[in-house]
């Protein structure tokens, strides 16, 4: 059909190897949460086994994105980081958000709302490292908003500027 003559250039083995890629990936997600609720109904082994499983996806997600050549050097991989993100918030995230209020589906248009805002401040967080890319002077922790996934540098705001979840609640990553 109409799509072979855009994807003439990607052999069978490449398309195989991004479709397996995100089938992985998203697993690896999912496991993640049925972990989550498995530890909520107080079920451990069970959230043990999905924890298991989840990084095993991660393994085979990361062998095929090598096998893709997805992964250059950190300033490459810096601009592919900064065009997915804005491509998120100036047409992906948009269209997503109008087709949620166009059916009432207000779960999804929350959820994607969110994203839409936070993809802004992760393109705004690469293009800030691309900047400064050999002139790091310093080291700091992120904060993640469990909630909006919002993602603020060196401290935790008091609220998240976007959903308003207490700072005191974001996961610190080093």
């Amino acid at each position: 059909g109409d799509d072979n003559g855009r994807k003439q250039h990607m052999t069978k083995s490449e398309a195989n190897l991004k479709e397996a890629f995100a089938g992985e990936s998203q697993a690896n997600r999912t496991y993640l949460a049925f972990a989550k609720a498995a530890d909520e109904e107080k079920h451990p082994q069970v959230a043990r086994l999905f924890r298991a499983a989840a990084e095993a996806e991660t393994v085979h997600a990361l062998n095929h994105l090598r096998a893709m050549k997805g992964v250059k050097s950190t300033k490459e991989n810096l601009q592919a980081a900064i065009a997915g993100e804005t491509h998120e918030f100036t047409h992906m995230y948009p269209d997503m958000i109008e087709a949620a209020k166009a059916e009432g589906h207000r779960d999804a248009r929350q959820s994607f709302a969110y994203a839409n805002e936070v993809e802004k401040v992760h393109a705004k967080l690469y293009k800030d490292a691309l900047d400064g890319l050999g002139k790091e002077t310093e080291s700091y922790s992120y904060y993640v908003c469990p909630v909006c996934g919002f993602t603020s540098e060196a401290d935790a705001p008091s609220a998240c500027p976007i959903c308003s979840t207490p700072g005191r609640m974001f996961k610190k990553i080093d």
